[in-house]
């Protein structure tokens, strides 16, 4: 009989062999204590934090931690319901009231996490006879989205401007279309050329929506993100994002000037047949995106922190997956995967966590990702430096010179 595992074999293979070899499991590392934004407790041990998605240090801001203990006792622990029967509760409004005055926009859906608010706007806004166009490198939310829809999907280049306008220039000109964007792509943490993207799409009659996960909170003025940085809010149709990067807790919405907007909150399967986030999650979230409308500081501090570790890392003779500090993403290249296991492993001894990404994540391309916080202090920069070579040479990493 077949056993419907199978097609896993080669994957178990891949992980068991990593195990067999006495290395540190990299997928299973357990946090026994988080101190603060940028430090926690491994093995009994003080590490630095260098690959959490916590971009502006909100997980342990005293307004946020205060605003969720404040609901977590007037209204319990949870909702028990979706958000179109018993679960929309006053926080739950006053979060979206926080996000269109983030964004500056007319409209906005808050979903139970990120995933589910690119899989419900996918599945939803494009159907049978009109089309999906997104980057090949879109992220896993945004693929399963459309897999949930019954729109025709086409693919196009990472980041190419011109096979974006030679894929819209096949599709028939009165079919609806919709074009998939991100602000930062999370492998390397590169950045889309939103403003000649977005004038390729509207061009051929696309609506857009650009994904701003990674970008949410330190990119542009108010730290809308890179459609903001790119001058072009006021023709994208669609801005995704989540909670657990830069709000730092989770959960994910939708924003949008589009006057029918609110026809989503009957169409959206993940929105309606999902539990709604709890009280105490809303609160502080609502509470952590207003204080990001004024966090001109944190945001100079932490481009001022990425750029440094990378030119320095790059100094050293590490290869990096971006000529430049793009984002707060710093990918680091391994030649392969057992030395990016031996590299992470030796970081860890080092007292640094980082992310090793998993292989079927990037398929033939082996990384360690690193993203800095705007709690990092410069201090702390220079020691994430310090131990990258130290553990290089543990590890016996060759670097170029």
């Amino acid at each position: 009989m077949p056993d419907l595992f199978d097609k896993f074999q080669p994957l178990i293979d891949q992980y068991e062999g990593l195990m067999a070899s006495g290395m540190r499991d990299p997928f299973h590392l357990k946090m026994e204590k988080i101190l603060s934004p940028t430090r926690a407790v491994v093995d009994g041990r003080e590490i630095i934090l260098v690959g959490t998605y916590n971009y502006m240090g909100m997980t342990f801001d005293p307004d946020v931690i205060a605003a969720g203990q404040k609901a977590l006792e007037e209204f319990g622990s949870g909702t028990t319901g979706s958000r179109v029967l018993n679960g929309t509760y006053q926080g739950h409004a006053e979060c979206e009231a926080a996000l269109r005055d983030f964004y500056d926009m007319d409209h906005a859906m808050v979903f139970s996490t990120g995933y589910q608010a690119n899989l419900g706007l996918m599945s939803a806004m494009a159907g049978r006879g009109e089309y999906i166009v997104l980057d090949a490198d879109s992220h896993a939310s945004i693929y399963d989205g459309c897999a949930m829809g019954n729109a025709d999907i086409v693919r196009f280049k990472h980041n190419s401007v011109e096979d974006l306008a030679k894929r819209l220039k096949r599709i028939p000109e009165d079919a609806g279309k919709l074009v998939v964007l991100e602000g930062v792509y999370s492998m390397v943490g590169d950045i889309a050329p939103l403003k000649e993207m977005v004038a390729v799409a509207k061009e051929a009659g696309a609506m857009v929506v650009v994904d701003e996960a990674h970008a949410m909170g330190f990119f542009g003025e108010n730290g809308r993100g890179v459609f903001e940085a790119a001058g072009v809010e006021d023709q994208v149709d669609f801005v995704v994002g989540t909670f657990s990067k830069s709000v730092g807790t989770v959960g994910g919405f939708v924003v949008s000037n589009h006057p029918k907007f609110d026809v989503l909150r009957f169409v959206c399967r993940p929105y309606v047949y999902t539990a709604s986030l709890p009280p105490a999650v809303v609160a502080c979230a609502a509470t952590s995106i207003r204080k990001l409308m004024h966090a001109h500081d944190k945001r100079a501090h932490l481009w001022a922190a990425s750029r440094k570790m990378h030119a320095e890392l790059r100094a050293a003779g590490f290869t990096l997956g971006t000529a430049e500090a793009e984002s707060a993403i710093i990918a680091v290249k391994m030649p392969d995967q057992e030395r990016s296991a031996k590299m992470w492993a030796a970081l860890i001894d080092e007292g640094v966590y980082v992310n090793m990404v998993p292989p079927q994540a990037t398929p033939g391309l082996h990384l360690l990702r690193c993203s800095l916080c705007a709690e990092h202090s410069d201090a702390e920069v220079d020691e994430i430096i310090a131990r990258f070579k130290r553990a290089a040479a543990a590890a016996g990493l060759p670097l170029s010179t």
